[in-house]
């Protein structure tokens, strides 16, 4: 149902007042490639939800105050989920990083919040967004000068010791042969007295971004909070069956004045770590795409296109292909996942290297977030640049960027700083 006229923020602010059980995929800082509308949608006490535990391996169904264990595997309940419902049905949720339970990922510890949620809701309202809610040279709005990050390279702290250390067993790693590229991330903690709805307006309004959105699953034994405010699609599974991915890997500080900041975006795309590190992805995601898509349909339409933001430049490329007959989207989505840009090449072993090196759980972070319609559509981001909570004050988040035998750790440090301020700044007193 649409809803002309109507401001989508009040009706946000009522809707999760009421619901414990909610959603609003955000339009308000999308691309021409996004789409400039929002849905708002809730569930009532007999809606159906799925929550899932990682450490348990028990996938949870929630509906008229009850909760039953369903099933192992989230992706399948999902499925299966899809496939008895109604041809109508959308599921809008999250996958965290440790959904697969059949690759390697730390898992959370008790009293974290899911590592997946999905819910079916029979209320939903679309709002469109004007083409003026995006800045009209594509950059999302300009901050002003004196906003967090601007020039963050030159005031980050120093390199911590966990992280140096961490740094410093990938490189090992990376000159045995073991691995081409790792997504090397760490997690902040930090406490605020906002509750999560004005957190995320706060975030919208500091950073906005084509994924962003929020979800909350208020249910007891499955509470959770997700803030998001991502600039990359992780999947879109359009009519047609045609899949597509746009993986990030290179990103830089906004400049102080547009001769720096086009010294900043020149530098991005002419710096040959950031190219190598992009089109490693990039090979990383067509052999993805192959695994589901007809012979001959992967195709890289677009590589290494500059795109810009509050705070950074980002070199982003899309890889598209056609879905094979008997694959379905879930299948699709499972195939690809974790997205590639926040693993690293090969895969698997990369994998294996982040569970090792890496000092804490991605829970959410590094998932992905959107929704999936039961006639095969589906639209889903990365979960970067995202606050996560349980509800008791604290809020956790991920940060971290891709590491090559050409990286050095007090630049990476410093990357991994700059687009970790953003969601710092929206908690800030």
């Amino acid at each position: 149902m649409s809803t002309a006229g109507q401001d989508p923020v009040a009706y946000f602010r009522e809707v999760a007042a009421s619901h414990p059980r909610c959603f609003w995929l955000d339009g308000g800082g999308a691309r021409e490639w996004s789409g400039r509308r929002s849905l708002i949608g809730w569930l009532d006490a007999d809606d159906v939800s799925l929550s899932y535990s990682a450490a348990r391996r028990e996938v949870t169904r929630h509906a008229g105050g009850r909760a039953e264990v369903v099933g192992d595997d989230v992706f399948a309940v999902l499925e299966a989920e899809l496939a008895s419902g109604a041809p109508t049905d959308q599921w809008f949720g999250y996958l965290g990083y440790a959904s697969r339970p059949d690759l390697p990922a730390a898992l959370p510890s008790a009293g974290a919040m899911p590592d997946a949620v999905w819910m079916r809701p029979r209320q939903v309202r679309l709002f469109e967004h004007p083409v003026a809610a995006v800045g009209g040279d594509g950059s999302a709005g300009r901050v002003p000068q004196a906003a967090p990050g601007r020039g963050a390279r030159q005031t980050t702290h120093p390199p911590t010791p966990d992280y140096a250390a961490a740094f410093d067993r990938v490189q090992e790693e990376l000159h045995a042969g073991n691995s081409y590229e790792v997504n090397l991330t760490y997690r902040r903690e930090t406490t605020s007295a906002l509750d999560p709805v004005a957190a995320y307006l706060r975030l919208r309004e500091l950073n906005p971004a084509p994924y962003a959105g929020f979800l909350q699953h208020d249910v007891d034994g499955a509470r959770g909070w997700l803030l998001s405010s991502s600039p990359e699609r992780y999947a879109l599974v359009t009519s047609d069956r045609t899949l597509e991915t746009k993986p990030i890997k290179g990103t830089t500080p906004r400049g102080d004045t547009p001769e720096q900041d086009e010294r900043h975006r020149h530098a991005l795309v002419s710096d040959a770590r950031f190219r190598a590190e992009n089109l490693m992805i990039v090979d990383l995601l067509r052999n993805d795409l192959a695994m589901v898509c007809d012979p001959g349909t992967v195709q890289v339409p677009a590589l290494m296109e500059v795109e810009s933001y509050a705070t950074v430049h980002q070199l982003v490329s899309t890889v598209r292909g056609h879905l094979s007959d008997g694959v379905s989207t879930v299948a699709a989505l499972r195939a690809l996942f974790p997205a590639g840009s926040m693993t690293g090449a090969p895969k698997l072993r990369t994998m294996q290297i982040i569970e090792a090196v890496e000092s804490s759980p991605r829970g959410a972070y590094a998932g992905a977030f959107g929704w999936v319609a039961a006639d095969g559509r589906a639209d889903l981001g990365v979960v970067i640049r995202s606050l996560t909570t349980t509800g008791d004050g604290r809020y956790l988040l991920g940060t971290g960027g891709g590491i090559t035998v050409q990286s050095d750790v007090a630049s990476e440090h410093a990357e991994a700083t700059l687009k970790a301020e953003r969601l710092l700044a929206a908690l800030a007193d």
